[in-house]
């Protein structure tokens, strides 16, 4: 397996919410409209050279979203930094619901709700002493 790709629902807010997301992650977004249909996204990819990394899509009109609590997304992150930095990116406009912190299981950790309802994990594993 090369990795897991989450993949979002929205009500009309995707492209808002994938080019937030693109933008704290450094990614690259596409977009693919709905045709006839306006402001709707049928398919939305982030990625980074030829890694996908988030994707989603609007419901079409009518068809209600439950958003946030059916799905986690989880980032494994590379170093201090890296998990610092995305964190506060992330949550900016959200509510973090455990700030980051060390864990029992050598990891330092948190979680937090962004701005659009999406829960969201960030792990980064210590290193070993």
């Amino acid at each position: 397996m090369q990795g897991i790709v989450t993949y979002l629902n929205f009500d009309g807010n995707c492209k808002e919410a994938m080019t937030f997301y693109g933008k704290c992650l450094g990614a690259e977004l596409f977009l693919m409209p709905f045709e006839g249909v306006a402001d709707r996204i049928m398919h939305a990819r982030l990625s980074k050279g030829t890694t996908s990394l988030l994707m989603a899509s609007d419901t079409m009109p009518g068809t209600p979203v439950t958003q946030g609590n059916n799905f986690w997304v989880s980032v494994h992150c590379e170093s201090m930094q890296e998990i610092q930095q995305l964190f506060a990116a992330i949550g900016e406009g959200g509510k973090v619901t455990l700030p980051l912190q060390d864990t029992f299981w050598n990891a330092h950790f948190g979680m937090l709700v962004d701005r659009f309802g999406i829960n969201w994990m960030f792990n980064y594993e210590l290193p070993k002493k």
